[in-house]
């Protein structure tokens, strides 16, 4: 299909000068809405403004501009149906073969604080996706271009065909104009929900960042979808140093590493298998962190995901290059120990560089057959003013510097969840068992010798006492839980008889 006459009408400009400037130079003609038109004009291109076509000025300050029969028969006309062409000839109205659009930047305008609704309401397009709707509509015959991207894709079809597109072409920009405007509407409806925390309708627009090798198994196909209406996302300004693809697991235990470490304040580290920590650690440093992080399961860490939320410096690089490690995270690293990490071909080195904060409000996903589970997102950290010591002896500060972290760690364990941490590190994890006692074994087991003198953290109460016991007699000295077992008395009364504090928290972490 040959292109004779463009139609643009965008609101973010981004190449749109050097994209029109290829079209004019092909012999298509260029024609424009008001805004457009100037920035056209301005780049020295010759533009027929829309008024010419409709034969009515822009009316309502810019609301009616191609919502007119005039554009819209040039738009839908079927090319090979006689009766349509018919009708333009009877009207006057030429074929329009291409249509560029973007629509007003809703999302930008509303996700801004301060904004008042009056503008926020102003920055809903109704022309805009009603041209590029109707374009896609008619694929057969008219070309539609939603996202700059693809401007120079266009352009090199255009240049090579002697200003023709294929219909494999304008089928798949069809396509991606209808999500574009499923997309804005989506973002839209959300704005009007935004009072509601779970409304009767939720649309999510996934953008795709990439193909990935495979999934969970080499049998299954994969790809990895960002949120179009979240601010950052799990590798929003990350930089890839070194290694090869990230694969599937990876990016599943790089979101559970980057939900500990982000968790604390300090230099911390966590090592992430099967999407669970093997091993989590505080320090001084950040070289500290990993040492005592390592430490908590050696065995396990091989072949583990290592994220750090502090710089990495050449010691440490050369101390990890000395590991079989598969993902390494940090937001930063010392360019003599870079060339000792980019030497393990099989290590995938990925800086953080993104500053921004979470959007507030995300809500979590579970996929179910034929639906999803959604939920707030569990973020909050627990606050030790609203904990209850509901034993005889009370914890001292050591003691509760390590309840705390063992505590804020045990909720990115799998249920059921036991973490042992002693020093503000993890000694012992057990974790993702049906019984909660086996999770206490495992965790007991992990920790051997270290256990003498550590602390107890169980992410959901303990049914019977005989976890407690498990724990104190593998050396435990503190015990932090959420209560509220119809047996609390007796496991309580479990860690008096030992004489070892017990802490409530009140709140529940299960994970899934």
């Amino acid at each position: 299909m040959k292109i004779k006459r463009a139609l643009l009408s965008v609101s973010d400009k981004q190449g749109l000068d050097e994209f029109a400037a290829g079209l004019a130079a092909l012999g298509i003609e260029l024609v424009s809405t008001s805004g457009t038109a100037r920035f056209l004009e301005e780049a020295g291109l010759a533009v027929t403004p829309i008024e010419q076509l409709t034969g009515s000025a822009e009316m309502l300050n810019g609301r009616v501009k191609t919502l007119h029969p005039r554009i819209h028969a040039g738009i839908l006309a079927r090319r090979g149906n006689d009766d349509d062409m018919r009708s333009l000839e009877e009207q006057g109205i030429a074929p329009i073969d291409l249509v560029v659009s973007n629509l007003y930047p809703f999302r930008r305008i509303s996700n801004q604080r301060g904004v008042p609704e009056t503008e926020v309401i102003e920055n809903i397009d109704v022309g805009g996706p009603t041209m590029v709707r109707a374009a896609a509509k008619n694929f057969e015959s008219v070309a539609v271009v939603t996202d700059p991207e693809r401007y120079r894709f266009v352009l090199e079809e255009l240049r090579g065909s002697d200003g023709e597109l294929s219909l494999d072409t304008r089928r798949d920009l069809a396509a991606e104009a209808f999500a574009h405007t499923a997309g804005y509407d989506a973002a839209v409806a959300g704005w009007f929900y935004d009072t509601e925390p779970f409304p009767d309708r939720s649309v999510l627009e996934l953008n795709k960042a990439g193909d990935l090798a495979y999934g969970e198994n080499p049998h299954q196909r994969a790809a990895y979808y960002v949120e179009s209406s979240a601010r950052r996302h799990l590798l929003s300004m990350v930089e890839q140093l070194g290694g090869p693809a990230l694969s599937f697991n990876n990016l599943w235990d790089l979101n559970a590493g980057r939900a500990i470490v982000g968790s604390f304040q300090v230099p911390a580290c966590a090592i992430i298998k099967h999407a669970t920590p093997c091993g989590v650690a505080v320090g001084a440093t950040v070289d500290e962190a990993y040492e005592l992080a390592l430490a908590s399961d050696p065995m396990s860490a091989f072949g583990g995901v290592v994220v750090m939320n502090r710089p990495v410096g050449a010691e440490l690089a050369a101390r990890i290059a000395e590991q079989v490690v598969h993902v390494l995270f940090a937001p930063g690293y010392d360019q003599d120990g870079l060339p000792s990490l980019q030497a393990k071909e099989s290590l995938r080195i990925l800086e953080d560089r993104e500053r921004r904060k979470a959007s507030p409000g995300e809500r979590d996903f579970k996929r179910v057959l034929g639906g999803f589970l959604v939920q707030d997102r569990d973020s909050e950290l627990d606050d030790r003013e609203n904990m209850e010591v509901v034993t005889e002896a009370v914890p001292d500060e050591k003691q509760w510097g390590d309840l705390l972290f063992a505590w804020r760690v045990c909720k990115h364990v799998r249920s059921n969840a036991i973490v042992l941490a002693r020093d503000l590190a993890t000694v012992g994890i057990g974790g993702g068992q049906v019984s909660r006692v086996d999770a206490v074994k495992i965790a007991v087991d992990k920790a051997g010798d270290r256990a003498q003198g550590s602390v107890m953290a169980s992410d959901a109460f303990f049914p019977f006492d005989d976890g407690p016991r498990l724990g104190i007699g593998a050396g435990v000295r503190a015990i932090i839980q959420p209560g509220g077992s119809k047996r609390d008395e007796e496991v309580i009364a479990a860690a008096n008889e030992a004489g070892i504090p017990m802490v409530f928290t009140g709140r529940r972490h299960f994970l899934h």
